[in-house]
């Protein structure tokens, strides 16, 4: 991770920045001297938003840096400067108040962000100035940076080289970093152990499924589980995707990707919890052990599972997932899956879509997502669409017998495996981004997990 931040003196003054939104522009333009309105008026600069200009000054440096302010929130306001300045060191307005300027360096540090893997990037990456800062707030900032960018690395990770063994050793590594327990389940143990569904899924590939379960904290704290479907890449199975449709399913294993992110953050922070991390770590290839359309299922819940569609396989990973974590009966479950196309007609691509049945946990969810700018919706649990996922052979089926509220159908087919009692929400996610914008460029994007943490924050900090 880049370092994008001065916390203390620099031996060089700092570059100001100056946000400014378009119908201000002429207002502030008055207050400055001829030369400064001639260089603005011949760049052609309007203060749209991601709009970026430098302004020279009397001695021909960099006097200071204009910004077109960004619409959606503090968190971005500053995050297409730091996507087009060069190598040196800003400051923010010496008039906004410190938790301002802390929400428009996450944005800035997200900036910062290069997957250079395979191909290393020495673009220069600009500093934010951010002095007299309180070594929590320093570590916080550096920690929701570097959550997020986990969560993209995995997620940018090629599928060969982010199969279930290589997403266990990743858990290892976090584990390894805070302290945390972590033990692996794989191949055939996973029948012995009573985890068939993800067995069923994942037994065609040549990497075994696994499930992998990170421990951390007191077990006299509160439990938390976080739950996450880890299909490391997506044939669709027999049920085969078109090409267009498999070509970035290296992503599908974004829901493990999010938990491990806010894993992080939880451990890092030390929340007062006992957090319980569960994660699905197949591939959904093709063979002659393939699972077939017509096929029933047994689950850990004892619900047998008609296979409508072998490409609806996350939901039958989780449901394994979710009754291993009702039955501790934690106080909270979240799980988060890029789970359906449904949920990306809904919202679009860039919304993290949730469910719950708990109307307190929802409108927590919303103020969290409002404070942090990391949008979340909620869709409804419509109860009566449980019909549509009934079977004739089984408990019920995987897929449902309409080509509606697919979205709504999986969370229902999910909260048949989660008993009653623990708080639940289920995150369907994109887990990518379809454009470049500033501070989220194109590829692996973590969607709801600063929203799920600031709410988790609320409730568990002392």
């Amino acid at each position: 991770m880049n370092d994008c931040f001065a916390t203390a003196d620099t031996p060089e003054t700092p570059i100001p920045l100056v946000p400014l939104e378009a119908e201000g522009l002429s207002a502030w333009l008055e207050g400055q001297p001829q030369r400064v309105r001639q260089w603005v008026a011949a760049a052609g600069f309007r203060a749209r938003p991601e709009q970026v200009l430098t302004v020279p000054d009397a001695d021909g440096g960099i006097g200071q840096a204009l910004v077109g302010v960004s619409p959606e929130g503090d968190t971005w306001s500053l995050a297409a400067a730091a996507g087009q300045l060069q190598e040196g060191v800003f400051a923010p307005p010496r008039d906004w108040p410190a938790a301002r300027r802390l929400q428009a360096a996450v944005g800035w540090g997200l900036s910062g962000y290069r997957f250079d893997r395979y191909r290393p990037c020495d673009r220069p990456v600009p500093q934010l100035h951010l002095p007299g800062l309180e070594p929590e707030e320093i570590h916080r900032l550096h920690d929701t940076v570097a959550a997020v960018s986990l969560v993209r690395d995995l997620i940018n990770t090629p599928a060969e080289d982010m199969m279930p063994g290589d997403l266990g050793a990743a858990t290892e590594t976090l584990a390894g970093a805070y302290g945390a327990r972590v033990s692996q389940v794989v191949g055939e143990d996973l029948l012995r152990e009573n985890y068939p569904a993800i067995h069923r899924v994942g037994r065609a590939s040549a990497h075994a499924p696994r499930l992998i379960d990170l421990e951390w904290g007191d077990p006299a704290h509160p439990r938390v589980t976080l739950v996450g479907k880890g299909v490391c890449f997506d044939s669709g199975g027999l049920d085969i995707k078109s090409a267009d449709g498999m070509r970035w399913m290296k992503k599908d294993m974004g829901g493990a990707a999010h938990v491990l992110g806010l894993a992080r953050l939880i451990m890092s922070a030390g929340l007062p919890v006992h957090l319980r991390v569960l994660i699905g770590a197949v591939e959904n290839a093709i063979s002659g052990d393939a699972f077939r359309p017509g096929d029933v299922l047994s689950t850990r819940a004892g619900l047998s599972v008609e296979v409508d569609n072998t490409d609806a396989e996350g939901r039958l990973v989780l449901a394994d997932l979710l009754a291993r974590a009702g039955e501790e009966t934690p106080e909270v479950i979240l799980d988060f899956a890029t789970l359906t196309g449904a949920a990306r007609v809904a919202v679009g691509t860039e919304i993290a879509a949730f469910f719950t049945g708990d109307t307190d946990l929802a409108h927590g969810l919303y103020r969290a997502a409002g404070a942090v700018d990391d949008p979340c919706w909620r869709l409804p649990l419509h109860a009566p669409y449980s019909a549509l996922l009934e079977s004739s052979v089984a408990d019920l089926c995987n897929g449902a017998h309409s080509p509606y509220g697919g979205a709504i159908t999986a969370g229902l087919f999910l909260q048949r495996f989660v008993p009653a009692g623990p708080r639940w929400v289920h995150f369907d996610v994109m887990a990518w981004n379809t454009r470049h914008r500033p501070g989220r460029p194109k590829g692996g994007e973590a969607m709801g997990l600063r929203a799920a943490f600031h709410w988790l924050e609320g409730r568990y900090r002392r």
